[in-house]
């Protein structure tokens, strides 16, 4: 699927977030064609912004505004930024100041997909990933796509970036065990301060770090749990995160040791931790959540 997230221009009122959650309603077309361990692609009409995985759907109520044509009636109708008057019919032609409007009862929907989000901002154009789509010329909110053209786009063009972690996410949704998944949240304050506390500045991969580099990586899905477990996080270097995250680095339960995978081979700065052992003294409780993360992404 594709998610338009640049909306709130057109007076639609969603309270899109595009890394953690997306808002359609009933009267949006394929709006219960959406599902859970779907995947995601979120842009803004210019370019992709990033994609993950369904984790569930919330399910509401709420009201619309319907703009349409005073004369016809029919809700064909758009606004233009430099002809007046500002809107046109494109069934009848009448042209307009302001449409006709009424509110309506609908259900709502809101996809929660934080916890596998890939930002992928600036890696695809528009015009590109109209083409991925089965029907480029469609002009709906919510559109399929041609899945295995969109991941050989991603993971062999520019700025290639693999997706097995997305192959993961959706075998842990499935099975029912979301809590495995590992989460980004950064600006957790007192979360943060705890791990300070406890291994100093200090990130568990790569050694000492100044602290504003450091960021306090959830090894569980927050979005799953709602809660901080001081015993589940360790403080990571702002991009080791990002690698940890997509599980590019990853801690081997069996070894002791981080393994690098072979796509970091080509960068020494990540390719020398590959066999070193944590920088920080982990607790049981720790081996145990990177175990869960390793069988999320290293496992088969």
């Amino acid at each position: 699927m594709i998610a338009v997230e640049d909306r709130k221009r057109a007076g639609d009122g969603y309270d899109d977030d595009p890394s953690r959650h997306y808002s359609w309603d009933e009267r949006v077309a394929n709006a219960a064609a959406v599902a859970v361990g779907d995947v995601i692609a979120l842009w803004d009409t210019k370019t992709l912004l990033g994609l993950s995985v369904i984790e569930a759907i919330e399910v509401g109520a709420g009201e619309k505004e319907l703009r349409a044509c005073p004369s016809c009636g029919r809700a064909d109708v758009a606004s233009r930024k430099t002809m007046t008057p500002e809107y046109k019919c494109w069934k009848c032609g009448t042209e307009f100041d302001q449409p006709a409007t009424r509110r309506v009862p609908v259900k709502t929907y809101r996809s929660r997909h934080e916890a596998g989000w890939i930002d992928l901002h600036g890696s695809v154009s528009g015009a590109e990933l109209r083409q991925l789509c089965e029907k480029p010329s469609s002009q709906l909110s919510l559109r399929r796509l041609r899945w295995d053209a969109f991941r050989k786009r991603i993971e062999t063009g520019k700025n290639h970036m693999p997706l097995d972690i997305l192959d993961r996410t959706r075998e842990v949704i499935a099975g029912g065990h979301r809590k495995a998944a590992v989460r980004v949240r950064v600006g957790q304050p007192a979360f943060r301060e705890a791990m300070l506390a406890t291994f100093g500045e200090v990130c568990a991969f790569t050694g000492p770090t100044p602290v504003q580099a450091l960021e306090a990586a959830h090894l569980y899905s927050y979005a799953a749990t709602g809660k901080h477990h001081k015993g589940a996080g360790l403080l990571l270097r702002r991009d080791v995160h990002r690698l940890f995250d997509l599980g590019l680095i990853a801690f081997n339960p069996t070894t002791k040791t981080i393994d690098v995978a072979p796509g970091l081979a080509a960068y020494p700065l990540y390719a020398q931790l590959h066999g070193k052992s944590l920088a920080v003294t982990a607790t049981g409780e720790h081996i145990n959540w990177l175990t869960k993360h390793w069988h999320m992404h290293r496992a088969t």
